[in-house]
């Protein structure tokens, strides 16, 4: 059977268009878990003022602001990145949960919520946490060595959620799958993963737009918007799953 990204692109957005409001719901919900995770775990306004008065003077890069800070401004800043990470990996992760339990409950005619949804991703959720944690952890390590490793690791290891969480396997072997489907698949995977990861880059450029926003308010906009690219992805790369089993 061929496949085509034509077609794919077709059937995402057909699925993606009367899926909207559910889409929607779970990206809201999801960001808003995100921001509430992130500031419950961030350190306060008195120990973040301790980070900003080290980094009001400086005008040098990053490392050099980082060594330039005393040990208690480098563990407040730990903290705050640890928080900030932590926050969007469970986000993240409820997000892909969802979405893997959506599509299929929507596919065999069944109505969902996105509470529905969120909920029926339970079983498998520390897995995804897992896996998750791992994809992320490895595409950085690419990235900071060139940025072709990274976009290749982000190309094959993308199909491992749905790998995992449709045959039952366990994380590395997901993994594995995934990079052998990659390499078959590239034309088809590799055009998607480039645009979600170029629309991500341009998210992040018009972010600057929001600052007029309360904070949290312009926080759950941003990773909600940010939440609706990746749930293209996730039913593009499900669909293809689907047709190449």
């Amino acid at each position: 059977m061929s496949i085509t990204a034509g077609s794919l692109y077709r059937d995402t957005g057909n699925f993606f268009r009367h899926q909207l409001v559910t889409i929607v719901l779970m990206a809201l919900l999801t960001s808003f878990i995100t921001m509430l995770i992130g500031k419950a775990l961030t350190p306060g306004a008195d120990q973040m003022q301790i980070l900003g008065d080290g980094m009001a003077d400086s005008a040098s890069s990053l490392m050099e602001i980082v060594r330039g800070m005393s040990p208690e401004q480098q563990q407040v800043l730990l903290h705050a990145s640890a928080a900030g990470t932590f926050a969007s990996l469970v986000g993240n992760v409820l997000l892909l949960g969802g979405m893997l339990s959506l599509i299929p409950m929507v596919s065999s005619g069944q109505r969902v919520s996105a509470l529905r949804a969120i909920g029926a991703s339970a079983p498998y959720l520390a897995r995804l946490l897992l896996l998750t944690f791992l994809m992320t952890l490895v595409i950085q390590l690419g990235f900071m060595v060139l940025v072709v490793p990274g976009v290749l690791l982000a190309i094959t290891l993308a199909l491992s959620p749905m790998i995992m969480t449709t045959e039952k396997v366990g994380v590395f072997a997901a993994m594995r799958t995934s990079v052998r489907l990659g390499w078959s698949h590239m034309k088809t995977i590799a055009p998607a993963v480039m645009l979600w990861i170029v629309a991500k880059l341009l998210l992040l450029l018009l972010a600057s737009a929001l600052l007029v926003l309360p904070p949290d308010v312009a926080s759950v906009v941003i990773n909600a918007l940010s939440n609706l690219l990746s749930a293209i992805i996730i039913i593009y790369l499900s669909r293809l799953y689907m047709l190449l089993r």
